[in-house]
């Protein structure tokens, strides 16, 4: 299966929960298991090149110019998180489905997961850094959605935020780290990078670069001192827990260090920075869990010292560090997703996670006893467990690792971590499953069905196979480890066995483990010394950071941002106009090149007109309507500017918007008052006024020098005019550079004016459901009303128009590619055409014979052109780029086909769709405002009660 099929299946699979919600729990998840399953299927078909040593890729030019491609690369390293993220995910959906409870929105879970599962998958097969950012902020905004899935919570909620503020600031770091070692290599693909070790590192950008890296790393697995979110993060339903504790989110930091370690890894600043991270990670994390009495928060805070664990394999440099650090992610994996399941069962049947409350499972579950003891005597590192060989490893690899030119700091620090390691887990046995039954537990517990035991089983069952048949996972581990390192000739000639003779890291691992059940014999006392030693607590200085932050925010921003436009514009055009005169004064002005032209009477008087009415709307500004008139004369003439310029586009562009705004405007002062109250001091209007002629100023001098200089470098303007019928297939330059060369553009203008139209609805309708709509039925006109609301001479032209109307927009469409004309000003004729029958035959007769809702129209615009644009991209092509062929169609004239033109369609249909649903919106206001009170919807009207207003009028007088 293609990458792109296994990246981009758990995104759109994630529109199917929701769907299927309705379905049944059991539908929902079965949805959800299948779209995993699929993407898993589809990896596991690339397996057999990862076995032989080749790198699978899939690449598509999206914004190459900026070193932007979806490129995406599978070799063992991408393979082996794949694998976890996908297989653990399915047990995750498997074991969700039994766990949630029926008050929780399992459609809404199970999005939130798949979403998460892409983009993780999207993180670790990316070749493009840029590409790979983009999925990593994919992930901190997802988990936070997962963390706090439980809203009702408020834990859950302090714990997404604390995630997403924690990572979030470290994704921003890792951004810079990330851009520069782009700029250092010239490239932002991984492949490309990771031949460019010397370089990087010689580099004087390397630190900034690394440190800049690491903290996301950091922040992301929760080393310290970033180790704090993590914990909190537990607030989070056990299965998110498990999943993101196991094989996703924290494995995430992990993956980036394994990735960059060719190139990163080595130098003194790696070995200095990463193994004191780990170490330290390590030892908190472990002594901190031994005293936690919250089941959850003791396994994550194991989690937080076995990721230091691997984080400190990694920071050694060596290739037998890092192939230990690869196993161990493998084993860490199995067992830590199967204590979580477990825990979590512990809390489904007893309603309680508190150690204290627990005890005497052994006999009451002994199923659940038997999965968790297994998997936390792995993680204690006991033989035939998996754990236990990983942890040989990594004390053999601390034996040899020199620190701050210690011999004994490394090694001695590993094994205090490893004691306490295995103190905790020998306590979550003893103090959970161990002691007598009691009689107090808030529910009785008992082994639940096999929807919640089974996912941990297996997950157990390879924690067994592992540790008693080592070489079943042994040449995976070393395919992973040389794509860590780069070659296979640099993989450790090393063999998985239980037994390794009598060597150091044996004789550490026994006093780790001996140390634990002393450790564990003397916790009383040790609890009542760690309670009472002052100790800081990461919380609360997070939190205090936070007030900090917000508080420092508040003095300086405030001040500056309080939510006068006035203000800003005041604030923006000085700086302009002082920057602008700083590079004026300081700069070298060429001399004139042309002569002023000769002005006509008719520009002239044009110009005068334009000058008038600005002039008259600046004093007369406070009466909304007459304001209204004089915006529409600088429209018009503007337009007639254009006329003059030898601009037919834009002339027709203009036009169409003045009269639809016009129109819009009209309707929207309806609800308004006559008159613009006084707000402003008369200090502050002469302030405006002396800002506004210093920058009015300001510009008329910048064209006023640019008109009579020729231009130092090419225009644009010519590069479009030589390549617009060449590069685009039409003689139209203005519509070619809107739908091919700058269409980019115009797709997010079109989804911008889709918003903005989605708001004005959106407003209305709060509008109509508060206390606004009472004001409008009471409200009383200033101006008489009209008797004929609708003139039967206005009815009778308009249907006759729309016709001619409609063909005259499809008309302009079709020429919009090589003759004035195109999607935007077609859009706005139609519309135009429509607002005349709303206008004629009133809202009521126009919404009843209106087929499609205004939202499906910009909806389907939007689509339209983003498919358009999706297409280049199965030819090779980057996002947008059109193609165009001319055919021939006996006995018609040869005439050109273009991919613009459906792109075209798009921009017409969310023009149409966005301007009538404003007036919809503005019609329902005054439909409400004369009718009184009706929840009527303009989209439920009978047509067949619909009457003619000439009949109506009749009624009446009768």
């Amino acid at each position: 299966m293609s990458l792109f099929f296994i990246v981009a299946l758990p995104f759109f699979g994630a529109l199917l929960p929701g769907l299927m919600n309705s379905a049944g729990r059991a539908a929902t998840a079965g949805v959800t298991f299948t779209v995993s399953l699929a993407a898993f299927l589809g990896l596991l078909t690339n397996l057999p090149s990862v076995l032989a040593g080749e790198v699978v890729v899939a690449r598509v030019d999206w914004m190459p110019l900026l070193g932007l491609n979806f490129s995406l690369m599978l070799d063992g390293l991408g393979f082996f998180f794949a694998l976890l993220i996908l297989g653990i995910g399915l047990l995750i959906i498997a074991y969700a489905r039994h766990y949630l409870s029926r008050d929780d929105n399992m459609g809404q879970f199970f999005t939130y997961l798949l979403l998460f599962q892409g983009a993780m998958v999207g993180i670790v097969l990316s070749d493009n850094i840029l590409l790979l950012l983009v999925f990593w902020e994919l992930t901190s905004l997802s988990s936070f959605l997962l963390i706090g899935y439980w809203k009702h919570l408020p834990e859950g909620r302090q714990g997404a935020r604390m995630a997403l503020t924690v990572t979030g600031m470290g994704g921003l770091a890792m951004i810079g780290g990330m851009l520069i070692l782009g700029q250092i290599v010239g490239s932002y693909d991984l492949s490309v990078i990771l031949q460019q070790r010397d370089l990087i590192q010689a580099d004087p950008m390397y630190v900034p670069a690394l440190i800049l890296i690491l903290l996301g790393c950091f922040t992301k697995s929760a080393q310290f001192p970033f180790h704090f979110w993590l914990p909190h993060a537990m607030a989070a339903p056990t299965p998110v827990s498990a999943y993101l504790h196991s094989a996703t989110m924290v494995k995430a930091g992990i993956f980036l260090m394994a990735r960059m370690w060719p190139v990163l890894s080595g130098t003194p600043e790696w070995v200095m920075i990463v193994t004191s991270a780990g170490l330290i990670t390590m030892v908190l994390g472990a002594v901190i869990g031994l005293f936690k009495h919250d089941l959850k928060a003791l396994l994550a805070f194991s989690t937080v010292s076995h990721l230091g664990l691997i984080t400190m394999l990694l920071g050694t440099g060596t290739a037998f560090g890092a192939m230990a650090a690869m196993f161990h992610i493998l084993n860490h994996a199995t067992f830590k997703a199967a204590l979580f399941m477990s825990a979590g069962i512990i809390d489904h049947e007893a309603h309680t996670r508190d150690i204290r409350r627990l005890g005497g499972l052994r006999k009451l579950m002994p199923v659940t006893f038997v999965i968790a003891s297994l998997a936390a005597l792995s993680m204690a590192g006991i033989p035939l467990l998996n754990g236990f060989l990983s942890k040989e490893m990594m004390l053999e690899e601390a034996h040899h690792t020199v620190l701050f030119d210690t011999p004994w700091l490394v090694p001695g620090l590993a094994t205090f971590g490893a004691l306490f390691s295995a103190a905790y887990c020998f306590r979550l046995i003893g103090h959970v499953f161990f002691g007598p039954v009691r009689d107090d537990y808030p529910a009785k517990p008992h082994d639940p069905g096999a929807g919640l035991w089974l996912p941990p089983a297996i997950l157990v069952s390879l924690v067994v196979l592992i540790g008693v048949a080592p070489f079943v996972a042994e040449p995976f581990v070393k395919l992973v480890t040389a794509s860590v390192l780069g070659t296979a000739a640099e993989v450790p000639d090393a063999h998985f066995k239980i037994w390794h003779g009598f060597t150091p890291a044996l004789y550490m691992s026994i006093i780790a483990t001996i140390g634990g059940l002393v450790v564990l014999a003397l916790f009383k006392p040790a609890l009542r010394l760690w309670d009472a030693a002052p100790r800081p607590e990461a919380k609360v200085i997070f939190d205090a950071i936070v007030a900090a932050a917000v508080g420092l925010a508040r003095k300086l921003i405030l001040p500056l941002h309080n939510g006068a436009f006035t203000r800003y514009a005041a604030i923006g055009s000085v700086v302009i106009v002082a920057v602008g005169y700083h590079a004026w004064t300081t700069g070298t002005v060429a001399p004139q090149t042309r002569d002023m032209l000769p002005a006509g009477p008719v520009p002239i008087a044009g110009w005068l007109m334009l000058v008038v009415a600005t002039i008259g709307l600046v004093f007369m500004h406070r009466n909304r309507f007459l304001s209204l008139i004089l915006i529409g004369i600088v429209g018009l003439m503007v337009s007639v500017g254009f006329v003059f310029f030898s601009a037919p586009d834009l002339a027709m562009t203009q036009f169409t918007v003045e009269v639809v705004t016009i129109i819009l405007l009209l309707l929207a002062l309806n609800f308004l008052p006559n008159q613009t109250p006084i707000e402003s001091s008369a200090l502050r209007r002469a302030r405006d006024i002396g800002v506004a002629v210093i920058g009015g100023l300001a510009a008329f001098g910048l064209s006023y020098h640019f008109m009579l200089r020729d231009a130092v470098a090419t225009p644009i303007s010519e590069f479009h005019l030589a390549n617009s019928y060449k590069g685009g297939g039409g003689t139209n330059v203005v519509n070619v550079i809107l739908v091919d060369f700058r269409g980019f553009d115009t797709y997010g203008e079109i989804i911008v004016l889709g918003i903005a139209a989605l708001l004005i609805y959106a407003l209305t309708e709060t509008l109509l459901d508060g206390p606004v709509r009472a004001r409008l039925l009471n409200r009383k006109p200033t101006h008489r009303r009209a008797g004929d609301e609708h003139p039967m001479m206005m009815v009778v032209l308009t249907r006759g128009i729309m016709p001619v109307v409609l063909m005259v927009g499809f008309y302009i469409f079709l020429r919009g590619h090589n003759d004035p004309g195109g999607g935007f000003i077609a859009g706005l004729i139609v519309s135009i055409a429509v607002v005349m029958q709303y206008m004629a035959s009133g809202f009521g007769w126009a919404s009843a014979r209106l087929k499609y809702p205004y939202h499906g129209v910009i909806g389907a615009g939007v689509l339209i052109a983003g498919l358009t644009g999706i297409g280049a991209w199965f030819f090779g092509k980057p996002f947008l780029t059109s193609a165009f062929t001319y055919v021939r169609i006996p006995p018609f004239y040869k005439f050109e086909l273009a991919t613009a033109a459906l792109f075209d369609l798009g921009v017409f249909l969310a023009v149409v769709g966005a301007v009538m649903l404003s007036l919809e919106s503005f019609s329902r206001l005054a439909r409400q405002a004369t009718s009184g009170p009706s929840n009527e919807h303009p989209m439920d009207i009978d047509p067949s009660r619909d009457e003619d207003p000439q009949e109506t009028s009749e009624k009446e007088a009768v």
